[in-house]
Formats: C-alpha cells, sequence, structure tokens
C-alpha cells in the first residue's frame, strides 16, 4: 500500500512540474503574439517600406515556432518520464528561465532590427543557445539509465532526441560567430532553424527505415 501511494505521489508531483511548465510555454507564446502589432508608418507609404516594416516581424515568427517546438519537445520528453530528482526540477526550472526570457529578447530584436547592429541579434541568438543548452542538458540526465527516471524510451531515441536538442544551440551559436564578420549574413540564418530541424528529422527517419534493408541483404 505504501509502494502504491508512492507511486501516486510521484505521479501527482509530476503532473505539477508539467503544468507549470506548460503555463510557462502559453504565457511565453502569448507574449510573442501579442507583440505582433500593425507598422505605423508615415505617409506616404509605398510597397517597400511596408515590406521592410514587416521584417521585423521575422523575430516574433521564429520565436513562436521555436517555443512551439520545445514545448512539442519537452511533451514528447515528459511522456516518458516516470520519476524526478530535485536536480531535475532545477534544470527544468533554469531551462523555463530561457523560454520566460524569450519575449523581451525577441522584443529587443524586433524594436533594433538592423543590419548594422549586433547587439540585438547575439542577444536574440544567446538566449536560444541558452534554451537550447539547457534542453540538451535535461535530455542526457533524464535519458541517462543510471537514473531510472524514464520507462518505454530506447537508447537508440534518446541518443536521437539528444542530437536533435543541440542542433538548435549549435545553429545560434554559429549565428552569433558569423555576426561578428557579417552582420547581414547572419540575419538570414535564424529564418532556416525551423526548416533545418525538419531536414534533420527526415534524414534520420530515412537512414532509419534503410537499416532494415541493409540487415536483410546481409542474410544467406
Amino acid at each position: 500500500m505504501a509502494e502504491i501511494m508512492s507511486k501516486e505521489k510521484v505521479r501527482f508531483q509530476l503532473e505539477r512540474i508539467i503544468l507549470f511548465s506548460d503555463a510557462v510555454f502559453a504565457i511565453a507564446i502569448t507574449l510573442l503574439i501579442i507583440d505582433l502589432k500593425v507598422p505605423e508608418l508615415e505617409w506616404p507609404v509605398t510597397d517597400t517600406g511596408l515590406i521592410k516594416s514587416l521584417s521585423v516581424l521575422v523575430p516574433n515568427t521564429i520565436g513562436f515556432l521555436l517555443v512551439g517546438l520545445y514545448w512539442t519537445v519537452h511533451h514528447r520528453l515528459f511522456g516518458y518520464v516516470t520519476g524526478y530528482t530535485p536536480f531535475l526540477l532545477w534544470l527544468n526550472l533554469l531551462f523555463l528561465l530561457g523560454i520566460v526570457f524569450l519575449p523581451f529578447s525577441t522584443s529587443f530584436y524586433s524594436a533594433f532590427f538592423d543590419p548594422h547592429l549586433k547587439v540585438p541579434l547575439i542577444l536574440y541568438s544567446f538566449n536560444f543557445c541558452y534554451i537550447g543548452l539547457f534542453s540538451f542538458w535535461i535530455h542526457r540526465y533524464v535519458t541517462n539509465p543510471k537514473r531510472k527516471l524514464t520507462e518505454g524510451l530506447s537508447a537508440k531515441k534518446a541518443s536521437y532526441y539528444s542530437f536533435r536538442a543541440i542542433v538548435i544551440p549549435i545553429i545560434f551559436a554559429l549565428i552569433i560567430l558569423v555576426s561578428f564578420f557579417n552582420t547581414v549574413l547572419a540575419l538570414f540564418i535564424p529564418p532556416l532553424t525551423p526548416v533545418i530541424v525538419f531536414l534533420i528529422a527526415k534524414i534520420y527517419k530515412w537512414k532509419s527505415s534503410l537499416n532494415p534493408i541493409k540487415l536483410r541483404g546481409k542474410r544467406p
């Protein structure tokens, strides 16, 4: 009976962690959407001016897509989680700190969206590096078989999820590096991030589907 109560208590605590995390994600996404406003331009208005004014909405759009991506990743990972530790609580809290900070870094980047300014882009990119690194850390911590915090997660899937978690911080670290040499070129990389992550997932699934064929071909 004590064991059953213990499992119920752990499940309840995990639900609290997930619900709290979901609330933070929801607030961050809401703030990103609220920040999308119709540009205020002085007449006469030109199509070129309108297109230029709409470009400042790109960071919010990217932020929305990536926060949504991180929410799905967080949701999927915690679907395997059956236990927790105080350290995992802090890892998750520090990860959510990056999510909370994102609406500010995005607004700052949008307000000073200019190819001649490095600081807004660097701050925006650093925010995603921070989020990505803590996401990777959580994946590595939770999927470590020695801690016995998950059930039903194969080693192959765990390795893939960890690999995909590190992709985004690497991309944004590259953006920071490129911005010191060519800010204009660096500005074109963030919109490609969701596409790169999507392609990596497709390539992984394609390679995985080929493995059984190769194995069958080796049989006599």
